[in-house]
């Protein structure tokens, strides 16, 4: 199956895409930026340095931190944040609805060149 991948160039060191939209949604769901880093496969030290990248790419936080307490600290999304994963998701939504035709039409490419190839075991 053909799947559609958006990143977007913020400028000439920053990208968002997937990866980043899923740690700050996770951010968002786990109120702490360590279990949003291990629920996507990476350490707290690499989840802050894409959170602090992203901070300073759009000028103020998408994530900020709260204070400690008796449950410790942790951390959520701003306004700022929840909008850019938002749009973010609207925009992959957009592209995905304007590929759809041409991702069916190489799929089905695909599939005549298995066929074609005796590769395609039926199952």
């Amino acid at each position: 199956m053909i799947a559609v991948r958006l990143f977007l160039k913020l400028d000439s060191e920053t990208r968002i895409g997937h990866g980043k939209v899923a740690l700050l949604e996770a951010i968002g769901e786990t109120g702490s930026i360590s279990a949003a880093g291990r629920a996507n496969g990476m350490t707290y030290r690499r989840a802050w340095e894409l959170v602090d990248h992203l901070n300073k790419a759009f000028g103020r936080p998408l994530v900020e931190g709260h204070s400690g307490g008796a449950g410790g600290g942790g951390a959520g999304l701003t306004d700022l944040g929840r909008a850019v994963v938002a749009r973010y998701r609207a925009l992959l939504a957009a592209t995905e609805a304007a590929a759809a035709e041409h991702v069916e039409a190489l799929e089905a490419l695909m599939g005549a060149s298995i066929a074609q190839d005796g590769l395609d075991d039926g199952g």
